[in-house]
């Protein structure tokens, strides 16, 4: 009843279209709905019915909806047991597995089920202490339950809480703050929790904003920039974009957003930043934009002036390179990401162009139309800026990207129209895209898309291409003519061969927008004709095209002819005539030609030309089919099979383009189209083009079968006897792998007649006798390869007698045909819900016919096999027995065939019902042999439990649902085709046996045996070794693709939509046929597989394992059966060293999927390692390699199976069933305790017995068994065993250096697990929730409230009293939280141990005696093996700590004193690097184990080494080792307070410059400590200003290295004092939003900073003074300028870049054009120009760029010094470009007149520059404002050519003979000079637009008036007109023809001879 009513709300629902809040994909916006609606809503199952009627169209009764409810409940209810009884794996994992099944047969639950579901698996993916493995299972059915938007409405039917996501992700990037690092707990996979952000983000409660604010901005820090990118990335990843549905004015996005625009100018230069902020602001546009309580304006949510910064960035992330730019990002800033970069969604699958494309398009609205300024109009402006940059000739590193942004745009936009056409989407009415802003966005579009379809790159084109469709879906009379005005000269061949790929693709995806646009599709058979001789063998990727050109068209166009019967039209004239007449009119007006058919042309007018046009068809049909089968004689010989050759391809596109081609014909142009196929198949034996040919017979027959075989299997048949009795085909075996010549003519008809019986239906009973005795005929006569052929033949038709699939291939409906086809139906769209499909199901006749084939074949088949096996066969094995294997081979292949041809008949229960034990107990065992892990079968009490016990409702392993079955059980033809079967097996087990023991060098043989093993155990129900199932859904994903479209669902053609059905038909029997119980037989058989998986031959192992898998995926229970067997198999070939042996058992075992079951089964895994172990020390380099890959397989055997994991209850209890199921949980939960304390007693059994193994061990075999009894031997509850701890800790004194990493490792992984369980407080359930109890930790009140607090705060720093360490730099750096973390001074208590930690560390401390520790340190102070190991070894480090540790508690035997004696041994004299490096070790570690130590401890720590650290800092230095100690310093002081070590920090602040020192390195390395010191403690490093007044006072020092390490330590010094510290989140908020739209601008410099600044620059200048120009020697100036220069560039390839802005243009512009001028020092002139070339990428916001552009003009027009004025160029056209959007229109116009003044600089370089960088001005320009700079310019420069002219020269004077003496007057040069400026403006003007063609209507004029005025002038004038004459002509190859139409006839004569010579002169 339920089920009806349900349907009933379903299409009542339909009929309304209220539903259509939500949306599939998950890029739409999605609406929330209000909170009462949720009561009637839930028991929905979608919001949005489905769009086509799956179960309705198939050709059998299906079960009714209470069914599919029942045993979805059922699964439910045990997926329920499973998780409450702590079943992960196998359990709950099976029933996922289920549930997945069950959504996948398009079954819907209802919303309240999805609900549940949804919040079960996001709490079992994330819950603690779950198996990852398992985690990621639940994972992804999490993603699969909230794939699409329309199952559940973000806000109305799930929240989902944020925190556990976080929590999981917190571990991963604030490592410090979720506590300590486990080495021994392995993590998720961060890729899947990134992914699950993606889905769940959606659910996330907005109201929580805040929360999330509070919980996740006080990480954000510079000072330690890692915390910023980690605090970005958690957004973009947890960020809750979907409007609040209470409309509460909290969490606006306006409130908040000035607050992100804040954070993003804190980070500069950086392209993560960027890209994380877009994506996010992206996602808001889209899902605010439905929002009503969300204000709208023409920016979309945004401000103008955010537009306006987002479009900046978006010109920054494209990439353009502009002049002599770098890059706007600076890799220095990206790179301290560190781990953040885990939170980055991944490049590929969110491509930058992505995020672009959704934030404009989802600021779009009608608004955009009026206003001055808009979204629209800043797109328009962006696209006008790098139009250049999509041109096919200017490619580069963004052509990819413009393209995808391009692509993105189109397809959001179309997404949008078509969900707000449909009404699917509700949103506010003055939203919604309308048709003026279509048109405009078209427009935009327009041009770059006709660029790109012509692009060099593939990828770029694809993109261009599907562009091109998307706008002529929206406004075809837009695109279509300009496609048409391109497309008919390249079709014609008037233009290059690559431009015809481009128009025939571009004709494909444009033909199904053509077919239906009134008069466009007039044009349709005049292409199909053009396309024509595209279907050519010498060029077969256009011949590709061609043929997907012509399927197309063929899906959307029926080819009839329309003029018949009719007296208004006959014939094609009035076409051609119409066509030719457009054409010419396409031709005379070039390329912006607008053809208005829709005004234009009369409806009847239309029809007539339409129908005249369709006359040729008959034609086209005759000529296409002739180039068809010139292409098949022709066709190359294919290399490879399944290589992706070009031959490949056209063989697979041919039936591809056939089968709508002759579905679309009328019967007569089929009947013509049968005849001549049939006559070419009879007539011609193509060797290559068989499968071709076959694959279009196959077509031929589907579309008509009767009319087809009628006409075909006659023909066939003849030609097959004739072949064998006539000319001896295949009558003897052939060597090789190729067909013999003689028997080609024999293998062409039985392909054809084979691909002609298949999937053809019942028409074949009408040839039954023929094809029947045909089959026996071959059998009995042919040998060799045919016969392979001939078994095929036969396997072809039992599919077709015996399958259920779609038989319906026509364009239309049959009432349609009746009625008479009409121009009307052109490119008509079918409804799918309105389908009528015509099946073929088996009838009786034709099941009949297939049992008799599959008899008498078989049968024969069978009898052939025994004769050979038994030796009553008259082929004997005598001689070289090749002539037995060839009949072996034959008769094992025929039966596989068979077997997969009638797979359809077998059934699951059939097939196993030998069995009949199936009890109950057997079935639950089952289930979990299903899923392959048996039970523990040994133990004496569950063998004995009793059956009946078992449980009723776990027999049913796996749902059954209708699927078309055709014979019953009681059939007698059922029960025959089993027997059959049955028979078949026994015969293979016996050729198996025979093969094994007589002939076992056979290789050929095993390979048909174990297919046919395969076929035999797998093709029960469905073919499924040939994948047919993947096949199907593949081709018709391919097929479907070019129809598909944003936001329209499933419009494809009919023939399509019925191919959907048959998929599903498949999918639902791939369903029905599961895994099945195994019979005596199968057992048998699997017993054979493995018994050949360990064959001494190579391609004998490879196929029985791969049969093998195959098989034991089939059947229930087959893994337990075949692990004894294989391995002892290789328990033997480890023994007696047999290597085939162990290569078979250690690829069955481990390398499939026997492993995982080997893993959770403790009978055999003890056994498998220990077999393992033994085999990786063969002496045989392919063993020791399969062993290392083999390795991590078998370390995962050891992990330790899941104790506990914590659930929320309640989310849990949700899905409980009604029935009471506590006695299940508790029996199963038993169980599931039993198994695992088993395995972990083996485990520990086997742990013990692998460290007596390591102990006794070669060093390879050691380190693999120590590798594996890590994992296995340390466990939460007992630690480690006495055995282990004593390995471990001699094992890291080892004399192998690979072990002893080994062993280090596990020793800290050892202290580390008792450090965890003792901050723990000892608790399983603390230890996996990340709870930690550090006994000194607390929470300090902050005084939020007091201003002076932050003051104090940093104050502090600045003494090394402290009662407590504040270790985290975070706080308060942008806000105080309430508390913050910190750690007592003077710790009373250190960690507790509990009795068992207590007893291993003393066990540990006992061994650790000085002679340890002396053996220790002398190996760290070895030389390293390899360079790369030269360096502070961290791990040394973290070993030593930990060891220490020990000594300080009094565990260990050595003492402090042995550790100073040693140490100080260790350093020796201190001459050697190797001892550094040792003693920085042990220092570094020596120092951190005191931490959390009593003070009167850590004064004797450091009493002893903090002299000898001095001592090194002071005089030790040297290049070798300062790296060391600068790790050293980098342990001890990074992420912890300064005042820990204060001796250190306070030394390295107290170094002053010694001027009078000469030793550079030791001046400099000083300086790079104290620098890395600075950088570790960040804004707290207080003791900077002595440090900077040092600096500062000996800017100019003399040494290169010190002068370095200086500026780089002021601009560290200077970035660090830099911190916000608001109070509390709410007031950052609240300020950011009172400041501007976009925040308050960080970095403002300090008065103080501002004074340093003007002070240091003013020396300089003074040195400057003092300096003789064209000093060699360095000098103040010199030196000091380079001390500045490194500052100024670390300080501006930095993030705070911003804090010297406004230094830019009084201050640094100057000092830097003279320090460009020092030509006697390069490397000051180097770094003085690379300065300058950051100042155009420094980000500014609006308006603050007015004094730099103002002085940049100034210097321009006014420095005396021509190189000055030269270089300010490059900056001008850069600052133009990049702040496009920022820029004033004034500042515009004042820089487009500096240049056009410069260009009559005195200096031609000057001059020069000034021309490329105007054109590059214009070129970037908006529309408008180009436009009116063009006509000034022009008229301006055209102007001052034509008013000063070139004295003429006086006709009676004979010129003097040049002597190269006269000068020029200076009247005379002024002039040459202003022509000069003429000639280069005006030609500007001409390259400004490089590629536009045709010409813009102004260029003709320009070029006329230089070849003209001033072509004849002598020495440079003239130079430039040439040249820019032939540059013009010479980018214009490609478009000649078209560019010339330009040209008056006036103009065109005036140039010619100019530019281009005149063929006479």
């Amino acid at each position: 009843m339920d089920g009806a009513r349900e349907r009933l709300a379903e299409v009542i629902a339909s009929l309304e279209r209220r539903d259509g809040t939500n949306n599939s994909r998950a890029t739409s916006p999605g609406a929330g709905g209000s909170r009462d609606e949720n009561a009637s809503n839930l028991s929905r199952s979608r919001n949005r019915p489905r769009t086509y009627p799956y179960f309705r169209y198939l050709p059998y009764q299906v079960e009714d909806e209470a069914q599919r409810q029942k045993n979805f409940q059922e699964i439910v209810s045990h997926l329920y047991v499973a998780v409450k009884a702590g079943d992960f794996c196998p359990g709950a994992l099976h029933w996922t597995r289920e549930i997945r099944n069950w959504l996948g047969l398009k079954f819907d639950p209802t919303k309240e089920q999805r609900v549940r579901l949804a919040k079960l698996y996001y709490e079992l993916a994330l819950a603690p202490g779950l198996d990852v493995s398992a985690a990621e299972r639940f994972s992804s059915t999490f993603m699969v339950l909230t794939k699409r938007k329309h199952y559940l409405r973000q806000g109305v039917d799930l929240t989902l809480d944020w925190r556990p996501l976080y929590r999981e992700l917190k571990a991963f990037v604030l490592p410090s703050e979720a506590g300590m690092v486990h080495t021994t707990n392995v993590k998720r996979n961060i890729r899947t929790l990134t992914k699950m952000c993606t889905f769940a983000q959606l659910y996330f409660d907005p109201e929580t904003i805040p929360d999330m604010l509070q919980e996740i901005l006080p990480y954000f820090s510079t000072s330690f920039a890692e915390g910023a990118f980690v605090v970005v990335g958690l957004f973009n990843l947890l960020f809750p974009t979907a409007p609040s549905p209470s409309g509460d004015g909290r969490v606006l996005p306006q409130r908040y957003l000035p607050a992100m625009f804040h954070l993003w100018s804190l980070m500069n230069r950086s392209r993560v930043f960027d890209t994380t902020f877009l994506d996010l602001f992206s996602r808001l546009a889209r899902d605010s934009l439905v929002s009503a309580d969300i204000s709208f304006s023409e920016c979309g949510i945004y401000t103008q002036e955010q537009t306006s910064l987002i479009f900046t960035a978006i010109l920054r992330m494209l990439d353009i390179p502009v002049g002599q730019a770098t890059s706007p990002y600076s890799g220095s800033v990206d790179t301290s990401a560190g781990l953040a970069v885990l939170l980055e969604r991944d490049p590929k699958k969110h491509p930058i162009a992505h995020h672009i494309a959704r934030w404009i398009v989802m600021s779009l609205s009608p608004a955009c139309l009026d206003a001055q300024t808009s979204v629209l109009t800043r797109l328009e402006g962006l696209m006008q800026a790098v139009e250049t940059f999509f041109h096919p000739s200017n490619s580069g590193g963004w052509t990819k990207t413009l393209h995808q942004l391009v692509f993105y745009l189109a397809d959001f936009f179309v997404m949008r129209w078509n969900r707000e056409q449909s009404g699917e989407v509700e949103m506010p009415e003055e939203r919604k895209l309308n048709s003026p802003l279509k048109r405009r966005f078209v427009l935009c579009l327009r041009e770059v898309v006709f660029m790109g379809i012509y692009s060099k790159s593939g990828t770029a084109m694809n993109f261009a291409l599907s562009t091109l469709a998307s706008l002529a879906y929206l406004e075809p009379d837009l695109i279509l003519p300009g496609a048409l005005q391109r497309i008919y000269p390249s079709m014609q061949g008037l233009v290059e061969v690559h431009r015809t790929t481009s128009s025939l693709r571009a004709l494909q995806v444009l033909s199904r927008t053509m077919v239906q646009a009134k008069g466009f599709r007039c044009h349709v058979t005049t292409m199909l004709g053009l396309a024509l001789p595209g279907v050519d063998a010498n060029d077969l990727e256009k011949t590709l095209y061609t043929l997907s050109y012509i399927q197309a068209v063929c899906y959307s166009i029926p080819l009839y002819d329309l003029t018949e019967g009719r007296e208004d039209v006959s014939g094609s004239v009035l076409a051609s005539q119409w066509i030719s007449s457009e054409v010419e009119r396409m031709d005379q007006e070039g390329i912006n030609v607008k053809l208005d058919y829709e005004n234009g042309l009369a409806e009847k007018d239309e029809e007539l030309i339409l129908r005249s046009s369709t006359s040729n068809f008959a034609e086209f049909v005759s000529a296409f089919l002739g180039k068809v089968f010139t292409l098949l004689e022709n066709l190359p010989d294919a290399a490879r099979v399944r290589s992706g050759s070009p031959e490949e391809n056209v063989v697979n596109t041919l039936p591809a383009a056939f089968t709508p081609l002759l579905a679309a014909l009328s019967p007569e142009l089929y009947n013509m189209a049968l005849n001549k196929f049939a006559d070419f198949v009879s007539n011609h034996v193509i060797h290559q083009a068989r499968d071709a040919m076959a694959f279009i017979c196959s077509a031929v027959c589907k579309i008509n079968p009767r009319k087809a075989l009628k006409r075909l299997i006659p023909v066939l048949i003849q030609s097959i006897r004739t072949e064998i009795d006539d000319n001896g085909a295949a009558s003897t075996r052939n060597t090789g792998a190729d067909v013999l010549p003689r028997d080609r003519g024999l293998v062409w008809s039985v392909s054809m007649l084979s691909m002609c019986v298949v999937h053809v239906g019942d028409a074949v009973l009408e040839h039954k006798s023929q094809l029947f005795d045909i089959a026996q005929y071959m059998q009995q006569k042919c040998k060799g390869i045919p016969t392979v052929h001939v078994s095929n033949f036969v396997h072809h038709l039992l599919l077709n007698l015996t399958g259920t699939y779609t038989v319906d291939f026509a364009q239309y409906e049959k009432g349609v045909y009746t009625r008479g086809i009409e121009p009307s139906d052109w490119g008509m769209i079918p409804d799918p819900q309105k389908l009528e499909i015509a099946w073929h199901v088996p009838n009786r006749e034709e099941i009949e016919f297939a049992v008799e084939l599959f008899r008498s074949q078989g049968q024969s088949a069978v009898q052939q096999l025994t004769a050979l096996t038994d030796g009553t066969s008259p082929i004997k094995r005598e001689g070289t027995g090749k002539e037995w294997s060839d009949e072996l081979s034959r008769n094992l292949v025929l039966i596989r065939l068979l077997l997969s041809g009638v797979s359809v008949l077998f059934e699951s229960e059939a097939v196993s019902s030998e069995s009949a034990s199936f009890s109950n107990e057997d079935t639950e065992m089952d289930m979990r042999l299903a899923n392959g892990h048996a039970p523990e079968e040994q133990d004496a009490e569950s063998s004995t439990m009793p059956i009946e016990e078992a449980d009723e409702n776990e027999i049913k392993p796996t749902y059954q649902y209708p699927a078309g079955r055709v014979l019953t059980h009681a059939d007698p033809l059922h029960q025959e085709i089993h027997q059959l079967r049955e028979q078949a097996g026994q015969v293979l087990h016996t050729t198996h046996d025979f093969l094994t023991e007589k002939q076992e060098d056979d290789v050929a043989c095993f390979g048909h045996l174990y297919n046919a093993y395969r076929s035999w155990f797998i093709d029960v129900g469905i073919e499924r070794s040939a994948h047919v199932l993947d096949r199907v859904t593949r081709l018709l994903a391919a097929d479907i693709h070019p129809y598909k479209l944003s936001g329209r669902r499933k419009q494809y053609p009919r023939p399509l939509l019925l191919r959907r059905a048959n998929v599903y038909h498949l999918q639902r029997v791939r369903h029905n046929s599961y895994p099945r119980p195994k019979t005596e037989l199968a057992k048998t058989l699997l017993l054979d597989l493995a018994q050949s998986s360990v064959s001494s031959y190579t391609e004998v192992r490879r196929n029985a394992q791969s049969a093998g898998e195959a098989a034991l995926k089939a059947i229930i229970g087959g893994r337990p059966l075949v692990i004894p067997p294989l391995l002892q198999a290789l328990e033997k070939g480890v023994s007696q060293n047999d290597f085939s042996l162990i290569k078979g058992g250690i690829y069955s075992l481990l390398f499939g999927s026997l492993a995982k079951t080997i893993s959770r089964d403790w009978r055999y895994a003890p056994r498998v390692v220990r077999a393992y172990i033994s085999a990786s020390t063969a002496d045989k380099p392919s063993v020791q390699k399969l062993c290392s890959t083999a390795m991590l397989q078998i370390m995962e055997f050891g992990r330790p199976l899941e104790r506990m994991v914590v659930l929320d209850e309640e989310i849990v209890q949700a899905i409980a069933p009604i029935e009471d199921v506590l006695k299940k949980i508790d029996k199963k939960r038993a169980e599931v305790t039993k198994k695992r304390s088993n395995a972990e007693t083996k485990m520990a059994a086997l742990s013990d017995e692998l460290v007596d193994l390591a102990k006794a061990s070669h060093w390879k075999k050691a380190s693999r068994t120590a590798a594996i009894v890590v994992i296995l031997g340390l466990r939460f509850e007992s630690i480690a065993s006495e055995k282990m701890v004593d390995m471990l800790v001699q094992g890291a004194i080892d004399s192998h250096p690979g072990l002893r990493g080994l062993y280090g490792g596990a020793l800290v992984a050892l202290f580390s697990l008792i450090d965890s369980r003792a901050t723990a407080k000892h608790e399983y359930q603390n230890y996996i929730a990340d709870k930690l109890y550090l006994p000194a930790k607390v929470y300090l009140q902050t005084k939020q409230d007091d201003a002076s607090w932050t003051d104090q705060y940093l104050a502090s720093f600045a003494n090394p009293e402290a009662e407590y360490y504040i270790d985290h730099d975070h706080p308060g750096w942008l806000v105080w939280d309430k508390t913050m973390p910190a750690y007592q001074a003077n710790p009373k208590k250190d960690i507790e141990y509990d009795h068992l930690e207590q007893q291993t560390l003393n066990h540990i401390g006992q061994t650790l005696t000085r002679e340890w520790f002396s053996a220790i340190f002398d190996y760290f102070k070895q030389e390293p093996r390899d360079a790369g190991a030269d360096r502070f070894r961290m791990s040394n480090a973290i070993l030593l700590v930990y060891a220490f540790e020990l000594i300080h508690s009094g565990a260990a035997a050595a003492t402090f004193a042995d550790i100073k004696t040693e140490t100080t041994r260790v350093f020796g004299d201190g001459t050697d690097k190797h001892q550094h490096r040792a003693t920085a070790e042990i220092l570094g570690a020596l120092l951190t184990s005191t931490a959390d130590k009593p003070v009167g401890l850590r004064n004797e720590v450091w009493e002893y080494a903090f002299p000898i650290v001095q001592q090194v800092f002071a005089d030790g230095l040297t290049p070798e080792n300062s790296s060391y100690w600068n790790n050293f310093l980098h342990l001890i002081i990074q992420g912890k307070d300064p005042r820990r070590s204060w001796p250190i920090v306070e030394s390295l602040a107290l170094f002053r410059l010694d001027m009078s020192s000469n030793a550079a390195f030791k001046e400099s390395s000083k300086i790079q400590l104290l620098q890395q010191c600075i950088i570790d403690i960040g804004w707290r490093f207080q003791l900077d200003q002595p440090v900077i007044q040092d600096f500062l006072a000996h800017l100019d020092h003399p040494y290169k290295g010190v002068r370095e390490a200086m500026g780089v330590t002021l601009a560290v010094l200077y970035r660090t004092r830099y911190h916000e510290s608001y109070k509390d989140v709410e007031t950052f908020v609240d300020s950011q939003r009172a400041a501007s739209s976009i925040g308050v601008a960080p970095y403002t410099p300090s008065q103080d900073f501002s004074r340093t600044m003007h002070s240091v620059f003013d020396r300089l200048e003074k040195w400057r003074k003092e300096r003789t120009p064209g000093q060699q020697t360095p000098s103040s100036y010199t030196s000091g300028g380079k001390t500045v220069l490194l500052w100024l560039d670390s300080a501006l390839s930095s993030f705070e870049c911003t804090e010297l802005l406004q230094f830019f243009p009084n201050v640094f512009l100057e000092q830097l054009l003279h320090m460009m001028d020092v030509k006697e020092d390069q490397e000051l002139q180097g770094l003085a120009y690379h300065v300058f070339r950051h100042i155009p990428n420094i980000p500014h916001r609006l308006g603050e760029d007015t004094e730099l552009i103002a002085s940049l003009i100034r210097i321009g027009t006014q420095s005396a010094l021509w190189h000055q004025r030269l270089r300010v160029l490059i900056n001008m056209q850069v600052i133009f470009f990049r702040r496009l959007f920022l820029l004033p229109r004034e500042q515009q116009q004042d820089l487009y007149d500096c240049v056009a003044t410069m260009l009559e600089d005195s200096q031609l370089e000057v001059r020069l520059g000034a021309a490329s960088t105007l054109s590059g001005m214009i070129r970037c320009s908006p529309l408008a404002m180009r436009t009116v700079m063009i006509e000034e310019l022009n008229k301006k420069f055209t102007k001052m050519l034509i008013d000063s002219p070139l004295p003429k020269k006086g006709k009676g004077t004979v010129s003097a003979p040049n002597t190269g003496t006269n000068t020029p007057t200076p009247e005379h040069s002024k002039l040459v000079l202003t022509r000069h400026a003429a000639v280069l403006g005006l030609g500007s003007l001409v390259q400004a637009f490089p590629y536009s063609s045709p010409p813009p209507s102004w260029i003709p004029g320009v070029l006329t008036t230089l070849a003209n005025k001033a072509n004849n002038d002598p020495g440079m004038v003239g130079k430039s007109v040439k040249s820019i004459l032939s540059d013009f002509k010479k980018t214009r190859q490609d478009t000649w023809q078209t560019d010339l139409k330009a040209f008056t006839q006036e103009q065109a004569e005036d140039l010619d001879g100019v530019l281009w010579r005149s063929y006479f002169v």
